[in-house]
């Protein structure tokens, strides 16, 4: 049976060139649906991996009582330092809490690809927020100085939105204030924010409330005593959340958007491409009437000619596939996207085509194959040898 499955097949696919356009159906159809598969697909994977990478297992984030991102939450100074005094914080070696409480608000920006006005997010940080997050580091000009009206902007940011440049003003609440740097921090969700001094912040906007509070700790395991420490004290009102777990927690919406889009979207285009490549191999078992019904004449198996059609409509597919995933990869790979987070802010973050995404594209380029070659195949191999042969 492998024999005559070779002969039949090696047959089959020198007809391709009398049967090029027909079959170029299937290639197109394929590709299109791993295209935009992959290319969808791409986008939740560089949307978890900017979040992952934002988060470190020994960092918390401590928010108001009942809130569940920074925007709803507001931290007087008395909460602040109780927070910063609890038990487990790590200590730099002059003693000081390794944390900050943030000032977190929305700047409304003008996006450089639309002009359309969007929202990034704006953080105050304390005189220890940068030796919290080593990961931040400049790239162009410098740091912004406490109590300067001055900005450092997130290389993600400055990407996406017009008006950030270092030596850009922007507006606050009519104070004037300066870009003078522009940071990096490994691609991850902190590349979409603005940087600048709390207390600063605090004063243009007329506020004396944090947001937030995050926190280095002495170790990823001396997260159960803090947290314990700060719900157990009745003088605050607080959610104590780990920081990978609360980055993970604000993109499980949009992340669950990309998944159900790409799996909708690619299911119908899959229909369509399945239709496609009945239609083709449907015409091609068609045309070859004569030759199928000699070829069982003579003594091949319904077997052989039903993997013979089937290995056509897969080896398409799967050719198909590899030009969709390529594609994909050539066009998208790394390429800067944002969406909404869910501080309502823009997130920006970089599409990854990954060799396990280009797999999974691949995948369904088969099983579209086999799908749309299966029934012509099956049709192939019940063929009435007779009735065949009268067509002659």
């Amino acid at each position: 049976m492998f024999d005559q499955t070779a002969a039949v097949t090696a047959l089959n696919l020198k007809t391709l060139p009398t049967r090029f356009w027909s079959s170029l159906v299937i290639v197109l159809g394929v590709a299109g649906v791993v295209g935009v598969v992959v290319s969808v697909l791409a986008m939740v994977t560089g949307l978890t991996t900017s979040v992952e990478h934002a988060g470190r297992p020994d960092r918390v984030i401590v928010l108001r009582g009942g809130s569940d991102n920074e925007l709803s939450s507001t931290l007087s100074r008395d909460s602040v330092t109780t927070i910063l005094d609890a038990p487990g914080v790590r200590h730099d070696a002059a003693g000081r809490a390794v944390g900050s409480a943030d000032v977190v608000t929305l700047l409304s920006r003008p996006m450089r690809s639309s002009g359309t006005d969007a929202n990034v997010t704006l953080r105050g940080v304390g005189p220890q927020g940068l030796a919290l997050r080593p990961e931040v580091r400049l790239v162009q000009g410098r740091m912004f100085q406490p109590g300067v009206h001055e900005l450092v902007v997130g290389q993600g940011a400055q990407k996406q939105f017009s008006g950030l440049d270092i030596g850009s003003r922007v507006t606050l609440r009519d104070t004037v204030w300066t870009v003078v740097g522009v940071f990096s921090s490994g691609g991850d969700a902190h590349e979409s924010e603005i940087l600048a001094d709390a207390d600063t912040l605090l004063s243009a906007y007329r506020r004396n409330l944090f947001q937030s509070v995050t926190l280095q700790l002495d170790s990823p395991a001396a997260f159960t005593a803090f947290k314990g420490a700060l719900t157990s004290n009745p003088q605050l009102s607080v959610e104590v959340f780990r920081e990978t777990d609360y980055l993970a927690k604000l993109s499980a919406s949009l992340t669950t958007l990309m998944n159900l889009t790409a799996r909708v979207v690619g299911s119908i285009m899959a229909f369509g491409a399945v239709f496609g490549a009945l239609n083709t191999m449907y015409s091609a078992v068609s045309a070859r009437t004569v030759e199928i019904a000699t070829l069982r004449a003579i003594g091949f198996g319904g077997m052989s000619i039903v993997a013979s059609v089937l290995t056509e409509a897969l080896l398409l597919s799967l050719f198909g596939g590899g030009v969709g995933a390529f594609f994909a990869w050539l066009f998208f790979n790394g390429q800067g996207v944002n969406a909404l987070g869910g501080n309502f802010s823009q997130l920006v973050f970089r599409l990854s085509v990954t060799p396990a995404l280009m797999v999974q594209g691949v995948a369904w380029a088969m099983a579209i194959g086999f799908l749309g070659g299966l029934f012509p195949a099956l049709r192939a191999a019940r063929m009435p040898v007779v009735e065949a042969l009268r067509t002659l």
